[in-house]
């Protein structure tokens, strides 16, 4: 294959680049946005595949790029997309497009999708009952002492007569949570407000969060919240588990890696989490992100720990296949340089866009309680479930 980037005058929304069916990492509108298929690569030959592209650079520091996801279940088989059209924008303000073997697709096509009503029902795949049953079973391993937390998640279904229009969920992501991580590959759509790892030169960063609360959109009862959520032992205990487990993952790569000694309160739009900062400097010869991306994910966040005995009690309990949901999302270039994202608040779409499913789930320790997991997990479904429904 052959690459050639050039500078791009025009400042266009990423969004309207990836549109229904392209490809869409961005936040806070720096990111990429893909057309078209130039490569279907398994994630062991990603690397080799990317230094092997013939490229010619004319903005300077520009790599080709593949982006995908890595699914939840470890060792599943998984493929990354080398897009044939690739826009780019850098916090610098740099605009790119590159194009492989001279792709000639269009960046932007016809009109933005306009606001229409369109029918929805919304039903439970997970049984309630299946759930919390699932949640106890969890919190008596933990209180066993068979494991420190296992995450348990349940599934929902949205379906209408017609099919999901993509670009347009797409753009109300963006309003809504636009701070976040919004994505778009092969049918699996979301805005993640958690960072995974991201890598750029020798620095390396990661933002794990865990510890949820619901906002109201009241101020004061969101600041109550959020002294309570800082409070709560039990999410504290949560949160922990994740912390201890990516810096142990990423210190044997880094020179140094520094922390926030406390966590702080990240904010999206229907909830608050308990989140930590990390960043640190890479040793050399420094790991290309997806060496990082497979070690860490799936994180406690997501699956639990120890890792093995959680994913272990997920598959007896949860009764469903995770798939895409909670593992990793993002891109890496060719010189191994890239951002990840934890998988969630995201909704996976049939092949006739007719349905979607989406999933959300809730860190389960010693003194979870069920229907208060539940409620976690309704709070955290509004967020694809407004992006969809919503006119």
């Amino acid at each position: 294959m052959r690459a050639h980037t050039t500078p791009l005058a025009d400042d266009i929304d990423l969004n309207d680049v990836a549109r229904g069916d392209g490809y869409l990492f961005v936040r806070d509108g720096v990111g990429i946005a893909g057309r078209g298929v130039a490569a279907r690569v398994p994630l062991s030959d990603v690397e080799a595949t990317l230094a092997g592209i013939e490229h010619v650079d004319d903005v300077g520091g520009v790599q080709p790029i593949a982006i995908g996801v890595v699914p939840f279940e470890p060792g599943t088989p998984c493929e990354l997309v080398i897009p044939a059209v690739v826009v780019g924008k850098a916090a610098d303000g740099r605009r790119w497009v590159t194009r492989i073997d001279g792709a000639d697709q269009p960046l932007i096509a016809g009109t933005r999708p306009a606001p229409r009503a369109q029918e929805f029902t919304v039903r439970p795949l997970t049984p309630v009952d299946r759930y919390l049953s699932a949640v106890a079973t969890a919190r008596d391993a933990v209180r066993a002492g068979e494991l420190t937390k296992a995450v348990i998640a349940r599934e929902v279904l949205v379906a209408s007569p017609e099919p999901i229009d993509v670009h347009a969920v797409l753009l109300r992501l963006k309003a809504m949570f636009g701070r976040s991580h919004r994505y778009s590959v092969d049918g699996f759509i979301g805005a993640s407000p958690e960072l995974l790892v991201e890598v750029r030169g020798s620095e390396v960063r990661s933002h794990p969060l865990a510890g949820t609360t619901p906002r109201t959109g009241d101020p004061d009862t969101d600041r109550l919240a959020a002294t309570e959520l800082l409070a709560s032992e039990k999410n504290q205990i949560e949160h922990r588990v994740v912390i201890d487990m990516i810096h142990d993952t990423l210190l044997p790569w880094c020179s140094y890696l520094d922390w926030e000694p406390e966590p702080s309160i990240v904010t999206v739009a229907n909830v608050q989490h308990l989140g930590t900062a990390m960043e640190g400097h890479l040793s050399d010869p420094r790991p290309n992100v997806l060496e990082l991306v497979t070690a860490l994910s799936p994180t406690p966040a997501l699956g639990g720990f120890p890792r093995a005995e959680a994913l272990a009690l997920i598959a007896r309990t949860e009764g469903f296949t995770r798939g895409r949901y909670g593992g990793a999302v993002g891109w890496v270039d060719a010189a191994g340089d890239g951002t990840w994202a934890v998988a969630i608040r995201c909704a996976e779409l049939s092949v006739d866009g007719r349905t979607a499913r989406l999933v959300a789930g809730g860190g389960i320790v010693a003194d979870s309680d069920p229907l208060s997991e539940l409620a976690e997990t309704q709070a955290k479904l509004q967020a694809m479930l407004a992006a969809i429904v919503r006119p």
